[in-house]
């Protein structure tokens, strides 16, 4: 693959714009979870604090790096310019003072944070309306297409679902519906948004990345079919309170999955490419980490105990399978990017760094092991309840995550 192939076509200052907020994002969560580790562990989960710490790590960190790559990474994958990049540029500054004034409202005064997640619900509309004005330009809609785009529905339901939630906080309206809508709002927003969107732009990566060709594409409809009927009859089981839903549900979650991983198998064994680079190589381990997660939540549901292990089945959801991706992926896209920016037109003219020059490879095996452990303790000092577990794992997630930020903000400076 050369870098023609990708180009330039999304001015890079608007991707990366997403990138270096979310570098402080994860950064700044990670030490608040380290600083209320003591309510975390005693499963105090519903306190401000906790409440800024994840908000600021889904919405400031996971989300705006999502949609800093969908800006690039969706004219790659559906031909298709962004529509507007000007209203991108826009959109990025209504969703970054949305997300920080919420995280900060939330941690300091949480009845207050109506107004900034309205705020923060502009911001995603807008770029929501983005997306469809661009994915509606596409001449040839395919698999990913539909991917994509449940996954932006399911992200318009997370962020319509938590307002709600502020709302019946700060009002009492739909208070008996509560815990159903805050289930959902969970549901909707790792599993529906994150997963598939992953699911997605993985069709196109893992190919990319590996050079195969000659694979089927057929499996991925039923990858689809199984995961979101899944999801659909979760969300039921919640508001029909029918236990045999969310077990069923959690089943089709569970084959959806494992047919993903096994799909990607397929994929990765049709590469022309012997040996893969060790960020993409974490990427495709997150997908493993990803179907242990599955069996577990199964498991813990068709034993009724997944009401003891929701906390730590979350963190390892969140960390491993969703953080674990993004990073693999992104420690692999950023310095392909910063590269095609600044070297591509002076191929021949001018002597250029290499690809591997870009950034440190010989960093990400200590950095990506050092993010699993460190989930892996945490989530251990979790399930058993054990402060001393839980801090060094913490430490260890924080440092990795620092570490990381350095190393994506050294590739602007080569």
């Amino acid at each position: 693959m050369t870098p023609q192939s990708i180009g330039s076509e999304t001015n890079i200052k608007l991707p990366f714009s997403f990138i270096l907020f979310s570098i402080l994002a994860i950064i700044v969560s990670q030490v608040l979870f380290l600083f209320h580790g003591e309510a975390l562990i005693n499963g105090q989960f519903r306190i401000p604090a906790i409440w800024s710490a994840a908000h600021l790590f889904i919405l400031g960190w996971a989300l705006m790096i999502a949609m800093g790559a969908m800006y690039q990474l969706v004219p790659v994958a559906f031909l298709t310019a962004i529509w507007n990049e000007t209203f991108g540029f826009i959109q990025f500054a209504v969703t970054a003072l949305g997300v920080t004034t919420f995280a900060i409202t939330l941690y300091v005064a949480p009845h207050l944070a109506l107004v900034p997640g309205l705020v923060m619900l502009l911001g995603i509309l807008m770029f929501l309306f983005q997306m469809g004005m661009t994915l509606r330009k596409q001449a040839e809609p395919n698999i990913l297409t539909l991917f994509v785009g449940t996954a932006l529905i399911c992200l318009f339901l997370t962020i319509l679902l938590g307002i709600t939630l502020v709302i019946s906080m700060k009002t009492g309206f739909a208070g008996e519906l509560y815990p159903l809508l805050f289930k959902s709002h969970l549901l909707l927003g790792t599993a529906g948004w994150f997963t598939l969107l992953i699911f997605g732009f993985s069709y196109k990566m893992a190919p990319m990345f590996s050079l195969s060709h000659g694979y089927e594409m057929k499996l991925a409809k039923y990858v689809y079919g199984f995961y979101v009927s899944g999801l659909v009859f979760i969300i039921g089981s919640f508001f029909l309170n029918q236990v045999i839903l969310q077990k069923f549900g959690f089943f089709l979650l569970l084959i959806g999955f494992s047919s993903f991983l096994w799909h990607i198998v397929t994929i990765i064994k049709k590469r022309i490419k012997k040996k893969l680079d060790r960020p993409f190589s974490f990427a495709l381990l997150a997908i493993l980490f990803g179907e242990i997660i599955h069996l577990l939540a199964f498991m813990a549901v068709m034993t009724n105990h997944f009401s003891s292990f929701v906390g730590p089945l979350m963190v390892a959801y969140l960390m491993l399978w969703i953080a674990l991706s993004i990073i693999g992926y992104l420690y692999k896209i950023v310095p392909f990017l910063w590269w095609t920016h600044k070297y591509s037109k002076i191929i021949g003219k001018a002597d250029v760094p290499t690809m591997k020059d870009m950034i440190n490879e010989k960093l990400a095996l200590p950095l990506f092991i050092g993010f699993i452990l460190g989930i892996a303790i945490v989530s251990f000092g979790l399930v058993w309840k054990v402060t001393l577990l839980f801090y060094i794992g913490q430490i260890t997630v924080t440092i990795a995550s620092i570490v990381f930020g350095m190393a994506i903000l050294a590739v602007m400076k080569k």
